[in-house]
Formats: structure tokens, C-alpha cells, sequence
């Protein structure tokens, strides 16, 4: 589903899999690179899940430190399934 990819994308950020990361970017949005010094991750919490045929959006909130302070990430993440395979597209963060 694209619920669970977007949870291993999730688990990639954390354990700094940028091969996976790319490979799971739908080809419209792909970054060529993706640089992953990232904040220390600390936790994930899905709020909404909505799956439309070959098309799902997913709200959700990525708690992280940096520099010993805490923050959010709040976003509405688009999904899209070509041959089977669910892809990320790209986010609208909230606040």
C-alpha cells in the first residue's frame, strides 16, 4: 500500500538509504541526488491515509532533534501506483 511506503521511505530517512529513496521517487520528481544529512529522527505518526485507485495522499507528522532542540514535520505526501508498484511524487508541508 502506499501507506507502508510511505513507511519504509520513512526508515530509509532514518537509516540514510538513499538508493532506496530514489528508487522508490516517482520519475517525474526524482532529485538526481538526495542529500541525507539529516536530523536525528525520533519518531512517525500517520493521520490520515486516503487510497483512490492508483492515487493516495498520506498526512502525517516526522518528529526530529536538531541540535538538541526538537521539531516537526508536518506533511501531505501524493503517492501514484504504476505496473503495481506504489511511488512517492512530492509533499505539501503544513503547519
Amino acid at each position: 500500500t502506499a501507506e507502508r511506503l510511505m513507511r519504509s521511505r520513512y526508515a530509509a530517512y532514518v537509516l540514510k538509504l538513499a538508493s532506496y529513496l530514489l528508487a522508490t521517487w516517482h520519475r517525474s520528481t526524482r532529485p538526481s541526488s538526495i542529500d541525507l544529512d539529516t536530523p536525528k529522527w525520533l519518531g512517525l505518526q500517520v493521520r490520515h491515509h486516503q487510497e483512490t485507485g492508483d492515487t493516495a495522499t498520506i498526512e502525517f507528522v516526522a518528529r526530529y532533534k536538531v541540535g538538541g532542540k526538537a521539531h516537526r514535520l508536518h506533511e501531505v505526501s501524493r503517492f501514484i501506483r504504476e505496473d503495481g508498484r506504489w511511488y512517492y511524487v512530492d509533499g505539501e508541508f503544513r503547519r
